[in-house]
């Protein structure tokens, strides 16, 4: 089980992707954008910083590392951090309400009356709302929308959606041999990511990091890193450890079942031999994907510094997606066989499926 929170709280800017820029031959803006670092990223800076200071060994490092992420919180409420907002509750600024299953189907509770009258039967209706939040505080987990609702204006809200912001950074590129930009084509705009100033990246982990500044996201950016131990009473692992029933929801993207395709469910006789047995409540895929290693030769890795394999290119389904069972699973996601996920289980170590048991009307335990 996880043992520490890390927090990351950058000082100053931090880049949202490692390529992605504006320029009068790229105009697409942020269609390269990726924040916050996914797990693989701080997984990766574990190694490093292991590397220079020797507090473990590395075999077991590799062996026994777990992470998972990304969250964020703010100050004064760390251990109770924000995950993606559940699918089945919609909550906006003005309006509440819950997607549960009626005859076998997702409906919304302000539209089941609808959605069981076989003469209109027209869900177009329904208009199948979207949550104006995409960010739920932990302790809210178990609330109903409308209380979830109440508590948004606080100064810690129960819901968010997000606490950064997108800015760009104009940079220039100088002379080899002296500190002038270029007469042509010297200055380029990137995007780059501004957090608030009370709130923290947050990533669970089975090993502690110690306490200093990391270079973190590429690019040079800074950042200062704190490692909290997790408690027995700590709230995220009381819900880690609560076995799943007939209803989960993912609070990290997950990627299934095989080493070369992406599922959007294990492929596990006890989990889903059929599409009859799991009704998901999703929206479209996102790119998962990241780098490990430097090749199979160590000197490379110091001389020419090349750069790390890609793992293969997959689709993951996003965090807050939901999950329900025709059978009770019983079963953590500690406890998930390391068959459910590709290439041996690595995915796992990155917190790819992270999840937590939820409660749906119409779906009984």
């Amino acid at each position: 089980m996880f043992k520490f929170l890390i927090t990351i709280q950058p000082l100053g800017l931090m880049y949202g992707s490692a390529g992605a820029f504006l320029s009068p031959e790229n105009l697409v803006g942020r269609s390269g954008m990726k924040f916050p670092p996914a797990a693989a990223t701080l997984s990766g800076l574990f190694f490093s910083a292991n590397k220079s200071s020797s507090l473990v060994e590395h075999q077991e490092l590799r062996e026994n590392l777990f992470v998972a992420g990304p969250f964020w919180a703010k100050f004064d409420h760390l251990e109770d951090f924000y995950v993606p907002l559940p699918r089945h509750k919609v909550v906006s600024e003005d309006v509440s309400d819950e997607w549960q299953m009626v005859s076998h189907r997702w409906c919304l509770k302000s539209q089941a009356a609808l959605a069981t009258n076989e003469e209109t039967n027209q869900l177009e209706d329904a208009k199948k709302r979207e949550s104006e939040y995409h960010w739920l505080r932990l302790d809210y987990w178990d609330d109903e929308p409308e209380v979830i609702r109440q508590d948004a204006k606080e100064s810690s809200p129960s819901v968010s959606e997000k606490c950064w912001k997108y800015v760009s950074v104009l940079h220039p590129r100088l002379k080899k041999n002296e500190r002038h930009v270029l007469e042509q084509d010297g200055l380029f705009l990137e995007n780059a990511v501004q957090m608030e100033e009370d709130a923290c990246l947050v990533y669970l982990s089975t090993y502690e990091l110690p306490k200093g500044w990391y270079q973190f996201g590429g690019e040079s950016h800074i950042v200062e890193i704190n490692s909290i131990e997790l408690t027995d009473n700590s709230p995220i692992l009381k819900r880690l450890r609560k076995p799943i029933k007939k209803a989960f929801a993912l609070i990290t993207p997950g990627v299934w079942g095989s080493n070369a395709l992406s599922y959007r469910y294990p492929k596990h006789q006890n989990f889903a031999s059929d599409r009859n047995k799991i009704k998901l409540l999703t929206d479209k895929a996102v790119p998962y994907r990241y780098r490990i290693g430097y090749g199979d030769k160590h000197k490379e890795m110091f001389q020419t510094r090349n750069p790390g394999r890609l793992s293969r290119g997959r689709y993951a389904v996003p965090a807050g997606s939901v999950y329900a069972l025709k059978e009770p699973l019983n079963q953590t996601w500690w406890d998930f066989p390391k068959e459910w996920f590709p290439e041996k289980g690595l995915l796992k170590k990155f917190g790819c499926g992270l999840c937590l048991p939820i409660s749906i009307e119409g779906v009984e335990d």
